[in-house]
Order: structure tokens, then C-alpha cells, then sequence
């Protein structure tokens, strides 16, 4: 029976490195965890802002064909009271089909935002079943710019890891450099031998240490590929911070772009556009404007009210691409 102990005492605090750098491994992880979810949920945005575009498009549509629906049944009235001609009206009923096309086509593209956004959020509800609300429209008040890179450089977990990853390169040069440290092994034994002539020799304690010889074993090479690591970690880094600066830079412009169209729409076309179509509809259904004058006014309308539910959808998009660049919610 030889029972014995040893214990290797690692010198430089190597296992305290190793700990520490998978540590940092750990932090690397969820960072880049935390910056998957990120794109994740702006492309949930996006296809959340495409199903309420969508939904406000259709509604625009029922809302048109209903206002031309009522404006052909008056025309028609007067076709039969003789005073408009049956070749004005076959031209007004005639301009029906393009609102009816209209509104089968935001009937098709609500549905397919829907399937879209059921398809991210992973939900099997049927997509007659499926309805969503919120708030379609712009705020135009805008943090300013130097506040917004400022909260993107606290914020941004792709950064965090670009930062985290230079911290654990570090680590990992002071553990190569801490293996290259030769460590010594201490041990002790108790010998039990009843066989041994030798009466005061049946129980015997010893203890040794020993020491390898490291000539040619010093760990040069991965020192040098660790402060390679080091080199490479800060130059990443340094691209990370630049492209930050550059998203949310990029971002902010196209959401102040948006809200500067926006503001003469809300504030003036669409009310000029609807004060217009129902001036001139009003003047023709009494002989003061022609047909021509009647169609053009439903046509401008109708661009006017598309282009400002796009620009809309526009800045909601470019709203979360800024949340995005950011790394949290600046606009709601």
C-alpha cells in the first residue's frame, strides 16, 4: 500500500486567467447574443410597419371607393333628370374600375404583410384572425445628433463585444506569458511494506518537488499570437466605433428628411387636396367645371393621400433604423 498526494502549484496566476478570460468569453457571447436580438426585432419592425402601411392603404381605398360609389349615384341621378350626358357618365362609372383595382390590391398586400409578420413572430393563428393595431403616424421631435452617438456608444452591443474582445486579448497575452513559467509539482507518499527486513523500515513518509526543465519550451509562440490578437482586437474595435458613427449618422438624416416632407403634408397638402377634390366635385355637380376638371381633382387626391401614407411608412422604417443604429429606443 503506497498512498500518495501531489499537488501542482501553477505559478503567474494562470488559473486565475483562465477563469477571468472565460469570464470575458461569457460577456463576449452575450453581447453578440444581445446584437443578433437587435436585428432581429428591427426586422420584426419593419415588418410590422409594412402590415399597418398596408392596413392604412386599404382603409384609404374603402374610404375612396365609397366617396366615388355616392358620387356615381349622384351622377347618375342627374344622367336620368337629362342633365348631364350619357357619355359623361359612361366616363365617370368608367373611372370606378381604378379604385376598385385599388382597393383589391391593398386587400392582397395587407394579407401578405400579415402572413409576413406571423411568419417572424413564429404564430400559427390563421390570417383571418389575425389583426394588428398601432399608431401610424410621425412625431417630429428628434433627440440631437451628438446625444444620439453618444447613447449609441453606451448602447450598441456589437461595440460592447468589438470592447470585450480586445479586454479578453489582453487576458489571454498575460496567460501565454504566465505559461511560459515553469510550474512545480510538490508530492508526499506513505509506504506500508510488512516484508521489510529492516524492522524500523515498514513505515516509511517522503516528499519530493520537482521542477521541469523548460530550455526551449518558453510559449514564444503564442505570446506573439496573443499581442497579435491584441493588435487586431483594437482595429476591429476601432472599425466598430467608426460604424456606428456612420449608422447612426446615416440613420438621423433620413429621419430628418422625412419629417421635413411630412410637415407640409400634414400641415397643408392633405387638406388642400381634400378641400380641392370636394370644391371641385361640388362645382361640377352644379355645371361650374367640367369633367375633365372633376377627374383630375379625384386623381390629385388620390397621389396626394398615397405618397403621404408612403412617406409615413418611410419614416417608421427609417425611425427604427435609427433605434437600431442607436442600440435602443430613441423614437417610439
Amino acid at each position: 500500500m503506497v498512498p500518495n498526494v501531489s499537488y501542482l502549484h501553477e505559478r503567474d496566476h494562470k488559473r486565475e486567467l483562465r477563469l477571468e478570460s472565460a469570464k470575458e468569453g461569457t460577456q463576449i457571447a452575450q453581447s453578440q447574443y444581445d446584437d443578433a436580438k437587435r436585428n432581429l426585432e428591427f426586422t420584426l419592425r419593419g415588418a410590422f410597419v409594412n402590415a399597418l402601411q398596408a392596413k392604412a392603404q386599404l382603409d384609404l381605398a374603402k374610404a375612396e371607393l365609397d366617396y366615388y360609389d355616392h358620387i356615381v349615384q349622384i351622377s347618375r341621378d342627374r344622367l336620368n333628370a337629362g342633365d348631364i350626358a350619357q357619355i359623361d357618365f359612361d366616363r365617370i362609372e368608367l373611372q370606378r374600375v381604378q379604385y376598385e383595382s385599388a382597393l383589391q390590391s391593398a386587400t392582397v398586400n395587407l394579407r401578405t404583410a400579415k402572413i409576413q409578420l406571423l411568419q417572424l413572430l413564429n404564430d400559427r393563428t390563421p390570417v383571418e384572425q389575425f389583426d394588428l393595431s398601432g399608431t401610424f403616424d410621425f412625431s417630429a421631435e428628434l433627440k440631437p445628433l451628438e446625444e444620439l452617438r453618444q447613447t449609441a456608444l453606451a448602447s450598441r452591443p456589437d461595440l460592447q463585444a468589438a470592447m470585450q474582445t480586445i479586454q479578453q486579448a489582453e487576458t489571454n497575452h498575460k496567460l501565454a506569458e504566465a505559461n511560459g513559467s515553469t510550474d512545480p509539482t510538490f508530492a508526499g507518499w506513505y509506504t506500508y511494506n510488512a516484508s521489510n527486513n529492516n524492522p524500523n523500515g515498514i513505515q516509511t513518509v517522503g516528499a519530493s518537488v520537482s521542477i521541469p526543465i523548460r530550455i526551449f519550451d518558453r510559449n514564444q509562440g503564442e505570446k506573439l499570437r496573443t499581442q497579435i490578437d491584441i493588435d487586431r482586437s483594437r482595429q476591429s474595435s476601432d472599425a466598430a466605433k467608426a460604424q456606428v458613427f456612420s449608422d447612426v449618422d446615416s440613420a438621423y438624416a433620413q429621419v430628418n428628411s422625412n419629417i421635413e416632407l411630412l410637415k407640409p403634408y400634414k400641415e397643408k397638402y392633405t387638406a388642400q387636396a381634400t378641400r380641392v377634390r370636394d370644391t371641385i366635385t361640388y362645382s361640377y355637380q352644379h355645371g361650374g367645371a367640367s369633367l375633365m376638371d372633376f377627374l383630375n381633382a379625384q386623381s390629385d387626391y388620390r397621389t396626394v393621400q398615397q405618397a403621404y401614407l408612403q412617406l409615413i411608412g418611410a419614416y417608421l422604417i427609417s425611425a427604427a433604423q435609427l433605434n437600431l443604429a442607436v442600440g435602443q429606443e430613441v423614437i417610439q
